[in-house]
Order: structure tokens, then sequence, then C-alpha cells
């Protein structure tokens, strides 16, 4: 199945599939409002304004397996990002990424790409799992903020973990060789 049949709700309750951003590089991010990677919503906001124009977008999936740091109903998650972070970027209903409930869109995302890259000495994978809260599997999401880049023809290129901020130059590199194309 292409990823672009894949069923999402967005944030508002319409449903429809990701085939509505179809043609689009996209960047699919695991948002959280209580978390200390919470403002990595402004980098994404800033790779949204710069980019939109050449086919680019950032999705957002608002998650609450971390710690519970996305409590919010859907209206509230919305209101917190628009008004906290002016986030214009589109925004899918809360749903699991990790588990027997994983979305279907995480389940094709992590399936193309089992492993995230990580910055130059990132200490962050070893610091979850001294606090107990590593990946329960294989391929799993490791924390909020982790981000999946899908080219133009909906094929999942790479994935980073979440201490990768999206202004690093990876990151920044990956998008614009894909808009480049």
């Amino acid at each position: 199945m292409s990823i672009y049949q894949t069923e999402v709700t967005t944030i508002e309750g319409e449903h429809t599939t990701l085939g509505h951003w179809q043609g689009k590089v996209l960047l699919v991010v695991n948002v959280a409002s209580k978390c200390g990677l919470t403002p990595q919503y402004e980098q994404l906001e800033k790779l949204q304004q710069e980019w939109q124009s050449s086919g680019f977008s950032v999705l957002g999936f608002p998650c609450n397996q971390f710690l519970e740091q996305e409590p919010g109903s859907n209206e509230e998650i919305k209101t917190f990002c628009s008004t906290t972070y002016g986030v214009s970027f589109p925004l899918l209903a809360k749903g699991d990424v990790n588990g027997e409930h994983r979305h279907p869109l995480y389940q094709q995302l992590i399936a193309a790409q089992p492993e995230a890259q990580t910055p130059a000495e990132s200490g962050f994978l070893q610091r979850r799992m001294d606090k107990g809260q590593g990946p329960k599997q294989a391929g799993d999401i490791l924390w909020n903020f982790e981000k999946f880049l899908i080219n133009r023809q909906g094929e999942v290129i790479q994935r980073f973990s979440p201490d990768m901020t999206p202004d690093d130059a990876v990151i920044r590199n990956s998008i614009q060789a894909e808009l480049a194309k």
C-alpha cells in the first residue's frame, strides 16, 4: 500500500489520507506540549515558513505515550501550538506511535526506516535507557519529536532521533536536497 493511501484524521476531526499532501516533501514528527523538546515547535515552524512555497510541509502527530507529555484534547493541543509557537503546519489527531494501537501511518514509517539517525555523540538513547524509558521493541519511536522525511514520491527516506533538532544541518540539507529534485 502506498503511504498516500494511509488514512489520517486532522486535529480538526477531518478524515483524509496522506494523499492530501502527495507531491510534497514531508517531515512527519510526533509532538508533545509538555516535553523538554517542545521548543522544537519553533524550529519546525521556521522550516514550514521557509520552504512551504517550495512544496514542503511539516506534519505534526501529537502523542501522549511518553510520560503523558501530551495530555490535552485535540482542541487544547491546537490552541497551545498556535498561541505558544504560532504553528501553521498541519496537525493530525492525537494517536499512538508505539504498541498494539500504533497508528497505521507509524506502522509504515517504522517499517520503511526502522532506525533513526542521531546527532554526533548523542547520549539521548542511553539517558532514556538509564531511566527505564527506552524502546520496548526494535523500531519503536524513542521519544517525542522523532522525525521522518518523506520524498515527493511518498518514499520514507530518513528518520531522525528526537534530539536531532529541526535546525540541524543534516535535517536541513536532507530537506533541501529533496526539494531540489
